[in-house]
């Protein structure tokens, strides 16, 4: 069964969908099965094939659900005129945190990973990135309208620079750099002082 949109999946399929993102999180890819989400998510296996047809096409959906989530979430955060551009940067480290805590950062770089060697994976990983990537690309065009030139960088550039500073942050985030001592969130979270900077040195168009 193809993979339905995720405002039409089922209750039974979101209770697996939460199933794989706990198992998913806890034992990696390789340590996800079917049979250990349908036991987890306490239902018949063949649930996971009529739903999703397969281990790939189930973490695929996940993925997409998580992700049409938190780039809603995202949307909510930069169309919120009420912020400046540094707070929504400051929102967006918040969100970080959360997003370790709730295993989606541990989910997406999983199947980032396997996308390396699997098209088809990569090819919704891409779409779902390129979605975080042109929302930070557009919000830079818009601060260019208030704050003038982003320095050397194009709109594009930024969006192509947030996200690689924020995928990067998590990977080693996971690999435990930062408790090695090598401060990830608190320099993401230093690019909001910069802002700031040119916040109160450019005048408001």
């Amino acid at each position: 069964m193809a993979r339905a949109a995720t405002s039409k999946k089922s209750d039974t399929a979101i209770v697996l969908l939460e199933a794989a993102k706990k198992i998913l999180r806890q034992n990696g890819y390789a340590g996800l099965s079917t049979r250990g989400v349908a036991e987890a998510a306490g239902v018949p296996l063949s649930q996971i094939h009529y739903h999703f047809g397969s281990k790939q096409e189930m973490v695929l959906a996940l993925f997409e659900y998580l992700n049409a989530q938190l780039l809603d979430r995202q949307n909510a955060l930069f169309g919120d005129t009420s912020l400046k551009l540094s707070e929504q940067w400051d929102r967006a480290c918040d969100y970080l945190d959360e997003d370790i805590a709730s295993g989606y950062v541990r989910v997406l770089q999983e199947l980032i990973a396997v996308s390396w060697h699997d098209a088809e994976v990569a090819k919704v990983i891409r779409a779902g990135l390129m979605g975080w990537v042109n929302l930070i690309a557009g919000l830079a065009r818009e601060a260019e309208k208030k704050i003038g030139p982003l320095g050397p960088f194009t709109a594009d550039e930024i969006g192509a620079f947030a996200a690689s500073l924020f995928i990067g942050g998590e990977s080693l985030f996971l690999l435990g750099l930062e408790k090695k001592g090598s401060p990830i969130r608190a320099s993401l979270r230093r690019v909001g002082d910069l802002i700031r900077v040119a916040e109160s040195s450019s005048p408001q168009r």
